[in-house]
């Protein structure tokens, strides 16, 4: 059975847990795999940077921090969730995982870096684009496998 979303409690903690196992599995591709299978380091501080000018460290961690914890599982709960049961309920949970992921990323490489800071979109689709896309795919389907392992499943059954 899948929860409503307004069913209380475990919302909260679905919330956080979702947050911090999706940015722990982000920051893992960043800084770890994806050096070693792409040769390319992902760094958001410099992106945040980029879009926002500041220049203090501990601020842009709290703002990417703050972002993948709370913001984009908020998100996904309260935006891509029910639209994925209303308009693909049929979809399986991977499926809206990868497609959230994919929204995180062209908000982050296209809204953010193009729109707002005037960067080229998607960073003229380099070896830097395609690992992050991967890493917010990775966001993404770990933020809906544990919103689904809590009971709030992406199909209405």
């Amino acid at each position: 059975m899948t929860r409503d979303i307004h069913s209380g409690g475990h919302l909260i903690a679905a919330i956080l847990l979702a947050g911090a196992a999706s940015i722990a599995s982000w920051d893992f591709w960043a800084g770890t795999l994806s050096p070693l299978i792409t040769g390319i380091t992902l760094n958001p501080d410099d992106l945040i940077r980029a879009v926002f000018g500041i220049k203090s460290v501990p601020i842009l961690n709290g703002i990417h921090m703050t972002t993948g914890i709370i913001a984009y599982p908020i998100g996904y709960a309260f935006f891509a969730r029910p639209i994925a049961r209303t308009i693909t309920p049929f979809l399986p949970w991977w499926i809206v995982g990868i497609g959230f992921g994919m929204g995180l990323f062209v908000f982050g490489f296209y809204v953010m870096a193009h729109l707002v800071a005037g960067m080229p979109a998607f960073m003229g689709w380099s070896k830097l684009t395609y690992a992050s896309l991967f890493g917010h795919i990775l966001f993404g389907l770990t933020t809906v496998a544990v919103f689904r392992v809590f009971g709030y499943g992406t199909t209405k059954n």
